[in-house]
């Protein structure tokens, strides 16, 4: 599946910034200059109004770089939630300052339990209820009090600007997606084992809440798809550029006289390695092209999680010492490649959903 010239001009740019910029800071010029933020904004909302597979092109690259900027929390889970939402006001109040990167957002939706609907246990007291509520439409603000926590929220070390949250209505037990009123909530970020993804924790204690959408399944179900479709993406860029390296340092690396890279026994390892990676790619490209749709974003998530891991663990083996010292980033892909295949949910989860859709196995 071949890219538009666009897309390949997006790229250009996206990977230029991130050699010029470093880290954090990448964040303003990305948003600034390339309007990353933006892509997944409607245009009346002040954005870009581009697709999946623009949105899956800036993946791939930060995934490459290993970029901690907050895109996939802030201009993917949040933008992708409010729009699913389809609470209009909300829309023309956050979306143009997420659009601008001039804020950021967050979604709390993972609980101790896990990514799964189920376990979601956070409560909504006093939540509006009736035929507006429902649809997210006419929710005053101040009309809700959430408590509970909220684990794995994608966020930068500073709390964002935006923040979003699913809990249960502590009456009818129903899940409603709801955005947290003047800073409300304990924000606190948490050590993880991947360095380059900040993760954090909000506490809520009857929280100040404004309901957004009270079909909180739905929203939750194109948020999950969504998301998927773009950390695989991510995942894809992440285990390239992985392999890129150990390419180049096998041709480089000399053991009984030659370079290892000519040994028969690491060819192969390598030719394995370049077909799971092109394979992940197009299931990641192909669920890009789908909109997400629900089964290619479940196929394309456990590929890519399980590739990545893949090539990252081959990246240490073939590296050998210098390959788990701080200051090669082999050993931040390997950390990467772990965390991100637990992120949103195993891959057995979503091979789980496959298998049910095609009638394998009972759904869950």
């Amino acid at each position: 599946m071949r890219t538009t010239p666009e897309q390949d001009h997006l790229r250009a740019a996206v990977r230029s910034v991130l050699a010029r910029h470093e880290g954090a800071a990448a964040w303003a010029p990305l948003t600034g200059q390339v309007g990353v933020a933006a892509l997944a904004v409607p245009e009346a909302y002040g954005g870009l109004g581009c697709g999946l597979p623009e949105i899956a092109v800036v993946a791939q690259e930060l995934g490459r770089a290993l970029s901690p900027v907050p895109f996939l929390g802030s201009a993917v889970l949040t933008v992708t939630a409010l729009l699913a939402a389809a609470d209009w006001d909300a829309c023309a109040r956050l979306l143009p300052g997420l659009a601008e990167g001039t804020r950021t957002g967050a979604l709390g939706w993972a609980e101790a339990g896990g990514w799964e609907p189920e376990p979601i246990a956070a409560t909504a007291t006093g939540a509006a209820r009736g035929a507006g509520a429902a649809t997210g439409a006419g929710a005053t603000a101040g009309d809700a009090y959430l408590s509970g926590c909220k684990e794995y929220v994608l966020a930068a070390p500073e709390r964002p600007d935006v923040c979003l949250a699913f809990a249960r209505d502590d009456r009818t037990g129903r899940l409603g997606l709801y955005e947290l009123r003047d800073r409300a909530g304990e924000f606190t970020p948490v050590p993880t084992l991947d360095r380059t993804r900040p993760l954090a924790r909000i506490r809520l204690d009857r929280a100040p809440a404004r309901l957004l959408a009270a079909d909180g399944e739905g929203v939750l179900t194109r948020v999950r798809d969504v998301a998927a479709t773009v950390l695989a993406a991510e995942q894809v860029g992440g285990a390239a550029r992985a392999l890129e390296i150990t390419v180049r340092h096998v041709g480089e690396r000399v053991q009984f006289g030659r370079p290892i890279g000519s040994f028969q026994a690491v060819k192969h390892r390598l030719a394995d390695l370049h077909t799971a990676v092109e394979s992940a790619r197009s299931l990641a490209l192909a669920a890009a092209h789908a909109d997400a749709e629900p089964l290619a974003a479940a196929a394309a998530r456990s590929a890519c999680s399980e590739t990545y891991e893949t090539v990252a663990g081959e990246m240490i083996q073939l590296h050998g010492g210098i390959g788990v010292t701080w200051e090669h980033p082999a050993h931040d892909h390997l950390k990467r490649a772990h965390q991100s295949a637990r992120l949103l949910g195993p891959p057995a989860a979503y091979r789980g959903r496959i298998a049910a859709a095609l009638g394998l196995v009972p759904a869950p």
